[in-house]
């Protein structure tokens, strides 16, 4: 017999009843399942609290936070949450039947061997060739929740990013949800372990930490000591772009490697600015991440700053650092290809010699010829005609 109706998710994860959620928080972690929306702030922080009194240092915090200190559940209502939803899946006596409805989702759900009952469909990512035969559900951010509804699903994750717009639709359904924290490197792995715990896989969640133990831990001192330069992260959009914070997925990735983003502070992933107050932030360097179509997308950004007059008084413009990053590995949600990223950050950053600003360069124009090839405009349009 399946258990439905039991728990909602919060805002933090699985939300509880629609009645006790009233009494909740924006800010609490015990909405049914606190899980994969902890620590917002991406790497910044080593604590469960997401708005710790007082601002600290958030590269200092990042560098000298442990594994054990990022990942520790300490949260009482978390803890309690995670064991009702364990208790929900156990007592239904057989496997759930669970939608990831992206690809970074899904990704989390092969590395923890869980077999899917629906898949989002993407014409960016490649997904796991496990699901290949798993029925589509439509894209990550418009899911098509007919087709949803039919699978009969007892849990849909999705990426936290998309909460504000997935939630309401998933409440006229009878099911249980899950909004993964995918805006850090550090969410990723929380909502791996908690996930570990409700669907039996303690096992697979264990080796996926221990492999990013090993990485942080030799990761943590590479930068120690250097010049922290200063990042301003543009994130393409079809028709427009917008400031990734450090609260962004791509954001807590250029943190992490020691950059110091020129919008840093807000509580917002991302933000809309002029480019008049981007001059006044002066950044040493200027990332050009491309989110869906990358191919309009890079277009977009190499005509506007060619056209638009004021990017030529940059110094950073005037210095040549100006850096398109690999779609594939700087999007809205973390992936295990973190380890990739960095390494593309690291000449941009910190180039050392010729040799690693030819690289950083080389990199740049490759990123730009892999999203012009990736065909996603086209993709995009065969798709539509098909309906």
């Amino acid at each position: 017999m399946r258990m439905r109706g039991m728990m909602r998710m919060k805002r933090t994860m699985i939300n509880m009843s629609r009645q006790r959620k009233r009494h909740l928080s924006w800010h609490l972690h015990g909405g049914f399942l606190a899980v994969l929306l902890l620590c917002t702030a991406c790497f910044v922080s080593g604590c469960v609290n997401q708005h710790p009194e007082g601002e600290a240092d958030s590269k200092t915090q990042v560098l000298e936070s442990s594994v054990e200190t990022m990942l520790e559940i300490t949260d009482p209502q978390e803890k309690e949450a995670v064991k009702a939803a364990k208790t929900i899946v156990q007592a239904m006596g057989t496997e759930p039947r669970i939608i990831a409805t992206s690809p970074a989702t899904a990704e989390i759900c092969d590395r923890l061997e869980l077999d899917l009952a629906g898949i989002c469909s993407s014409t960016v990512s490649s997904l796991p060739e496990r699901y290949q035969d798993v029925p589509t559900v439509g894209t990550a951010m418009s899911p098509d929740m007919e087709i949803v509804s039919s699978l009969n699903p007892d849990w849909i994750l999705s990426p936290a990013s998309l909460q504000t717009d997935l939630q309401p639709k998933y409440e006229e359904i009878d099911t249980q949800w899950a909004f993964l924290n995918l805006r850090s490197v550090q969410g990723m792995y929380r909502s791996i372990q908690e996930l570990g715990e409700i669907f039996g896989r303690e096992r697979q969640a264990q080796k996926l930490v221990d492999e990013f133990t090993e990485f942080y831990e030799e990761y943590r001192t590479k930068n120690e000591g250097k010049e922290n330069p200063k990042v301003m992260i543009l994130m393409g959009l079809p028709g427009s772009y917008i400031i990734a914070t450090e609260k962004s997925y791509v954001g807590s990735l250029a943190m992490l490697a020691g950059g110091e983003n020129v919008y840093a502070g807000s509580d917002q992933e991302f933000l809309t600015v002029n480019t008049e107050d981007m001059k006044t932030k002066e950044p040493d360097i200027i990332l050009r991440a491309a989110h869906a179509l990358p191919d309009q997308v890079v277009e977009m950004f190499n005509e506007d700053f060619q056209t638009n007059d004021i990017w030529k008084h940059f110094k950073a413009v005037q210095n040549g650092r100006i850096y398109d990053l690999t779609y594939e590995l700087f999007g809205m949600s973390a992936t295990f290809r973190y380890p990739e990223a960095l390494e593309e950050l690291q000449p941009i950053l910190y180039p050392e010699s010729a040799a690693d600003r030819k690289k950083a360069k080389k990199n740049s124009r490759k990123a730009q010829k892999a999203a012009k090839k990736s065909g996603a405009v086209q993709k995009e349009k065969a798709k539509g005609d098909s309906k």
